[in-house]
């Protein structure tokens, strides 16, 4: 007999599954965890099951099917391990605790938290569901390592050095080419920021998260889910894939090395599993040192076995990568001046590291702690960290925002998941020591569920999206703030309009400007089988400036200009 408490629990929620499904609707609800919970690069064929008398019977044919929903839907959020990150833990202590009805109520009606309502939208049937709390309740398994070997077997020069060309065989202007994450196909769409038109689409791996810049600009390099990191020349006639290696089964980070005499010398890329990162060269792919990021917890140091690599910069002071280590909540600077013994230096920070960019000196690292609601600063000249910030609600700055506010001076703004909040931040300890590290306003744009913020040395405006607010009409607008005036609040455009497509969520997601600071881009996010566009809004007269339509624009998510991602403008 269930009881009263559990009985009122499923009441609430199945009270708030009605207004969340009215809310996001199906397409709304795919949209949403497509991006924080995308399909895992993982395959789970190769995860041993682990079934067992502890756990509720469970066939083999069950266990397989669930271990690949698992990995399809959940892994993004609770970990491979469900050790939990932006989604809580699913261990066996609690999930064995709850039982099957809780876990069943809980998958099907989702929760305010942001936990999906993947029974109602019709996601998951009964059948699915039921499988699934009782899969919880078993061991999680454990995918394989992939270390050395396995680099090097997946890792493939396709244009040797010697055989690239030795000036630039193409008349583009690369400073102001684009390099457009295409999510759903595997692909990156190279634009060229003149003409607005599409000069080449790559094959990637799978849901390209970031895509990073060689120091001169020459080669991009941009990272799937999958863990697959495609290295392309824009030298070439027809910039295309140089060089591919698979780095582990799921990642998210790549970079470059940046600082003078390093040049293009190396790149590095973390992974979510294996937790760990690699160093290789530059020019090749070829991988020269792996490191594991396995370890203590910043704050009750226990060891977790899955603190996975985030956001990683390359320091401008010192010959160094900044690695986010995700569940453990330290920051590691990992000096590359000598690759074969390299140098790592550990600053303690707060867990659940995330994204962040750095000031406009290029001295502060700004980077969010985001379930812990904290943004950390790292002093990258000294080595240290400078301060902990408290920031709510779940901030995700992307790169954060650099503007000089009327009254505080040099800031840097991020935006966040949970709720209104812009949170600006004071980052000039030498002509503003009163308000550095502090701060200084909080802005409220449309609402919660914005995950990137930006403006531009040349802009007098700040662009904040909201592509997860569960208001079709919030998601597919941009509030821009004046900079100068940003007392009067916001305007609202209404990007998705402009672009004119049809049917589908249609979210609006990365603004983004080119070289001159003049134009700002726009993904219209839509479905894979929908029509996206690219909106460019003109910078001074906030008016639409030209709606970029292609076939082959499926799903754009990020977005990247070659020079202000060099040059960490933003």
């Amino acid at each position: 007999m269930l009881s009263r408490k559990f009985i009122g629990s499923v009441l609430t929620l199945s009270a708030l599954a009605i207004v969340t499904n009215v809310a996001y609707g199906k397409a709304e609800s795919e949209t949403e965890t497509a991006y924080e919970g995308a399909p895992s690069g993982i395959d789970p064929a190769t995860a041993k099951n682990l079934i067992t008398s502890e756990g509720p019977a469970m066939t083999v044919e069950e266990f397989n099917r669930s271990k690949k929903i698992f990995f399809e839907r959940c892994a993004g959020c609770h970990g491979v391990l469900r050790k939990g990150a932006t989604g809580k833990p699913l261990t066996t202590d609690i999930t064995r605790s709850r039982g099957d009805a809780a876990l069943k109520a809980f998958i099907t009606y989702g929760s305010p938290a942001g936990m999906p309502n993947w029974g109602t939208s019709g996601d998951m049937s009964d059948e699915e569901i039921d499988m699934m709390a009782r899969y919880l309740q078993h061991e999680p398994p454990t995918p394989p390592e992939w270390g050395m070997k396995e680099m090097k077997a997946s890792w493939k020069v396709l244009i040797p050095v010697k055989d690239r060309p030795t000036k630039k065989m193409n008349d583009y202007n690369i400073d102001n080419i684009f390099s457009v994450t295409l999510r759903d196909a595997g692909q990156v769409a190279i634009i060229d920021g003149d003409t607005k038109k599409i000069i080449n689409v790559v094959n990637t791996g799978y849901a390209v998260h970031i895509s990073r810049l060689s120091s001169t600009g020459r080669y991009l390099y941009v990272i799937g889910r999958d863990a697959k990191v495609n290295m392309i020349d824009l030298w070439m006639k027809k910039p295309d894939n140089v060089a591919t290696i698979k780095v582990g089964l799921e990642a998210r980070s790549v970079e470059t090395s940046k600082y003078k005499g390093f040049e293009d010398k190396y790149a590095v890329a973390g992974s979510y599993w294996p937790p760990q990162y690699v160093v290789m060269d530059g020019f090749t792919l070829e991988p020269k040192q792996i490191v594991s990021t396995r370890g203590m917890t910043v704050d009750t140091q226990e060891y977790h076995p899955e603190p996975r690599v985030a956001a990683i910069v390359a320091s401008h002071q010192h010959p160094e990568f900044i690695v986010n280590v995700k569940e453990t909540g330290k920051i590691l600077l990992v000096n590359y001046s000598d690759v074969d013994n390299l140098s790592v230096t550990t600053i303690p920070a707060a867990r659940f590291l995330h994204d962040g960019g750095w000031d406009s000196t290029h001295r502060y690292f700004l980077t969010a702690a985001n379930k812990s609601n904290k943004i950390a600063v790292i002093d990258s000249k000294e080595r240290e960290l400078e301060a902990l910030i408290d920031a709510t609600e779940i901030p995700h700055p992307g790169r954060g925002a650099n503007f000089v506010h009327p009254k505080y001076g040099p800031v840097w703004a991020t935006s966040a998941l949970g709720n209104d909040n812009i949170t600006v931040i004071g980052t000039d300890p030498a002509k503003h020591e009163d308000h550095a590290w502090k701060v200084v306003e909080i802005l409220h744009g449309m609402g919660g569920g914005s995950l990137f913020i930006k403006t531009h040395p040349h802009s007098s405006n700040l662009w904040v999206d909201a592509p997860l607010n569960p208001d079709a009409k919030i998601s597919q607008s941009i509030a821009v703030f004046d900079i100068k005036n940003l007392d009067k609040g916001f305007e609202v455009l209404p990007i998705a309009e402009w672009a004119g497509l049809g049917e589908g969520p249609k979210r609006v997601v990365q603004p983004e400007y080119n070289k001159a600071g003049d134009e700002v881009w726009f993904s219209v996010w839509n479905g894979k089988t929908e029509e996206s566009a690219l909106v460019i809004v003109d910078d001074k007269t906030r008016k639409m400036k030209k709606v970029i339509k292609d076939k082959r624009l499926v799903t754009p998510t990020g977005k990247f200009n070659v020079y202000n991602t060099v040059h960490d403008i933003y």
